[in-house]
């Protein structure tokens, strides 16, 4: 069940999420498992190939034989470890707060207030996955997510992150008509320092708000400044303006 969640900034811009629902979690991970599957078939077919060709030119010995297993469970053990729960960590730390199986179906992990998630919070939120995956295969998560008001699994509550709906508004045309050439306009010219804050925090989360909410949010931003905007930033829309500037 998908729900929505509000947000207010210290500057009292109030932001709508639409919270991801468990189903299209739940598609987004076995997305995520299905490439991690590929992965790993493709590293363990690498290093079986490496190995019987190694044993080939090198038999060996009751000694070696043993020290050579020890060391294959060990690498089996790291490298089940790095893909399946590595590859969580780094994709949502380093892309922004998604994975592969995320941005298929338009999902997006960001810390409670609406801030991007960083590396540290990616990190709590899936070693705790290992537990969750373990025990009934996120049988806790899903239960978790369900009385949870924000959706969130036992990872979210630990990291403080929501998973969020990433709607997305078509750049807008006026954009394209802007050619290099065009005189570059100084926003201190024009706006004053909490202006220029209260753009650059809307810039910055509009990916993660409803299509409405985003509209609603520039409109009200553009027509605080727009009587003080040369003829050319003026005519332009209410978010290209404010990209501008």
């Amino acid at each position: 069940m998908d729900r929505t969640l509000e947000v207010r900034t210290p500057e009292s811009i109030a932001f709508n999420y639409e919270l991801a629902g468990l189903g299209s979690r739940f598609l987004a991970v076995l997305v995520d498992q299905g490439i991690q599957l590929l992965i790993l078939a493709a590293i363990f077919g690498g290093i079986v190939l490496a190995a019987t060709r190694s044993v080939a030119r090198h038999p060996a010995t009751a000694a070696t034989d043993k020290l050579e297993v020890s060391l294959a469970i060990a690498l089996v053990v790291a490298v089940l470890f790095v893909v399946l729960f590595g590859y969580f960590i780094a994709f949502e730390a380093l892309w922004n707060g998604q994975t592969p199986g995320k941005k298929l179906l338009g999902l997006r992990v960001v810390r409670d207030g609406g801030y991007p998630i960083d590396f540290g919070a990616s990190l709590i939120r899936n070693l705790i996955r290992v537990g969750e995956q373990l025990v009934g295969y996120y049988l806790i998560a899903a239960v978790s997510a369900l009385i949870s008001p924000e959706n969130k699994r036992l990872g979210d509550l630990a990291a403080g992150t929501i998973v969020v709906r990433d709607a997305r508004l078509t750049p807008p045309r006026e954009l394209f008509r802007i050619t290099e050439r065009e005189t570059a306009y100084s926003p201190t010219a024009y706006l004053s320092g909490e202006e220029r804050a209260l753009i650059k925090r809307f810039l910055e989360r509009r990916s993660a708000l409803t299509i409405q909410r985003r509209q609603e949010l520039a409109s009200q931003l553009a027509s605080r400044i727009r009587d003080r905007m040369p003829p050319e930033l003026a005519a332009l829309d209410d978010e290209a303006l404010l990209e501008r500037l």
